[in-house]
This record gives structure tokens, C-alpha cells and sequence, in this order.
């Protein structure tokens, strides 16, 4: 499991300079995240932060959710996300994380949700080859082909591939690079594609499986 973690919101992509290469990113906002409860693995069955993103005026939360962030004492925020670590001994309610916690170079894991494609069929959806371009075949080119068998069991199984909405699922990409951590402007820089659309909300972490 992971040892440190934050949690930003998706900007875009980008590219910048490294040594006269021209390098594409994606650009992260990661505003200081206040703790807002601790999680034990006596108490609770495992080790986690929960942190608040942003700010929120107080008359737009619900009683149960304004009544957390006072018994923590911190300033309501739009999201509460939960970070799970190895070990939470260096946490305090109250307590803020900023983009600090990343190196420059350091490789992380990245998890959000991926963009939601809508309804598609099968050739999108599960990569089917087609049907072929000729010899009676007749508007039927994208379609899957049979699905089941004749009058036994005369139903279709479930799991089975066919059409449907694909995306808007949660995705994991490993060992991506911090190309740069800026805690004054609140900014990280991670190399390549991160999941999910912009605006979109991203779990930062430290690589679990490393780069070997």
C-alpha cells in the first residue's frame, strides 16, 4: 500500500522543456488538503486520511456533513476523499497536505475516473473485429454476430459482450513520473495521460509495485 498520497483536481495537457526534449504532461491542481478524520485499523479495519478539497460555504452542506467538519475543526470543503496509507502515526486532524509531499522525478500511481464514452457497441466497446465486407453480408458490418444458442437454454448469459456504455469507470495507471512539483503555485506536472476528464478529480500515490 501506498505511504504518502494527495488528491487534485485535472487541469490539461501540456509540454514543457527537459533537457532540450520536449516532454508531454498533465498539469494537476493540488490545493492543500485538510484532514478532516484518521482512520485505524483498531477501530476501523484499516489506515486512511480523510481530507477535504476546496472550499465550501457552510449554508450549501447538510447537517451531517457540516457537523464533521466542525467536530474536526477545519473549514468545510466541496469533496472528502479518503486516502489509504500504510501508516497514518504522522497525521493530525487539522492538519494540511500540499503537493510538498511529491519530488520532483518521484514515479506515482494515479487513479480516477476514466471519461464516459456513452453507449457504444462491441467493436468499440470490446475491440470485436466485425463482421466481414461482402458476400451477403448486408448492413450487419459493426454488429456482433450471434449471441446465444437455438431453443436451449434459449436465454442469453450474463457477462456476455454485446453493446452498451462503456467508460466512466475507475482506472489506475502505474508508474507515471512527477516532472514537477510546485507547492507555491499549487501546480503538479505528471508525464503522459492521466485518466479521466478535465475538471475531473485525482488520487495521487506513491508507486506500489515500482519501476523494476
Amino acid at each position: 500500500m501506498a505511504t504518502k498520497a494527495i488528491v487534485g483536481e485535472k487541469l490539461g495537457m501540456t509540454q514543457v522543456w527537459r533537457d532540450d526534449k520536449v516532454v508531454p504532461v498533465t498539469v494537476l491542481k493540488v490545493t492543500p488538503c485538510r484532514i478532516v478524520q484518521i482512520k485505524h485499523p483498531e477501530t476501523d479495519g484499516y489506515s486512511a486520511v480523510q481530507v477535504a478539497m476546496g472550499t465550501q460555504k457552510e449554508h450549501r452542506l447538510i447537517k451531517p456533513e457540516l457537523g464533521a467538519y466542525e467536530k474536526a475543526g477545519v473549514a468545510p470543503g466541496k469533496k472528502l476523499v479518503e486516502l489509504r496509507l500504510d501508516d497514518v502515526s504522522a497525521f493530525e486532524v487539522g492538519q494540511e497536505i500540499t503537493a510538498e509531499i511529491l519530488e520532483d522525478g518521484e514515479i506515482v500511481d494515479v487513479t480516477a475516473v476514466s471519461k464516459g464514452q456513452g453507449f457504444t457497441g462491441v467493436m468499440k466497446r470490446h475491440n470485436f473485429k466485425g463482421q466481414r465486407a461482402s458476400h451477403g453480408a448486408h448492413r450487419v458490418h459493426r454488429m456482433p454476430g450471434a449471441v446465444g444458442q437455438c431453443a436451449t437454454p434459449a436465454r442469453i448469459f450474463k457477462g456476455k459482450k454485446m453493446a452498451g456504455r462503456s467508460g466512466a469507470q475507475k482506472v489506475t495507471t502505474q508508474n507515471l513520473q512527477i516532472v514537477e512539483s510546485n507547492a507555491e503555485e499549487n501546480i503538479v506536472l505528471i508525464r503522459g495521460n492521466v485518466p479521466g476528464p478535465k475538471g475531473g478529480t485525482v488520487l495521487v500515490r506513491n508507486a506500489v509495485k515500482g519501476t523494476n
